[in-house]
């Protein structure tokens, strides 16, 4: 399982021209997932994601987790992620966990997330969107199962 972490100002989703999830400040979070994942790499991954001290504190440092910063969460199904592309010049994705399965278990990270009491918003799963955000810093970070 993979998440590609944004911190963000604000960003949002939109899925056929209709606005699906908007946040302010927070992360956008995009969610790979493997042939290979179970609930236990959401279950940890999830708790990694919680915790993580990427938002600044009154002395402007990497100090504070998004609980307690108070952001919201926009969530983005992204079977990308597992794109390889090693060989040839067309990504394979082998590694990606079919639609079905990924659907489970991308629903179950949704709800383990939104069992925290944050905002947390989210995209369509295996649709075409259009993802806008503005990345505070920069600040991007890969975690992995």
């Amino acid at each position: 399982m993979r998440f590609l972490i944004q911190r963000v100002t604000r960003a949002s989703v939109t899925v056929e021209g209709h606005l699906e999830g908007s946040i302010g400040p927070g992360l956008v979070v995009l969610i790979g997932i493997a042939k290979t994942d179970t609930t236990a790499d959401a279950d940890r991954l999830a708790h990694k994601l919680l915790h993580l001290r990427i938002f600044s504190d009154e002395n402007g440092r990497m100090n504070l987790g998004v609980l307690e910063s108070g952001a919201s969460l926009l969530l983005i199904s992204q079977f990308t992620l597992y794109g390889d592309c090693s060989r040839g010049r067309r990504p394979g994705f082998d590694a990606a966990a079919p639609p079905a399965e990924a659907r489970t278990l991308y629903d179950y990270t949704v709800e383990q997330l939104r069992q925290s009491g944050l905002v947390v918003r989210t995209g369509v799963f295996q649709a075409h969107m259009e993802v806008e955000l503005v990345n505070d810093g920069p600040v991007t970070f890969l975690l992995e199962s």
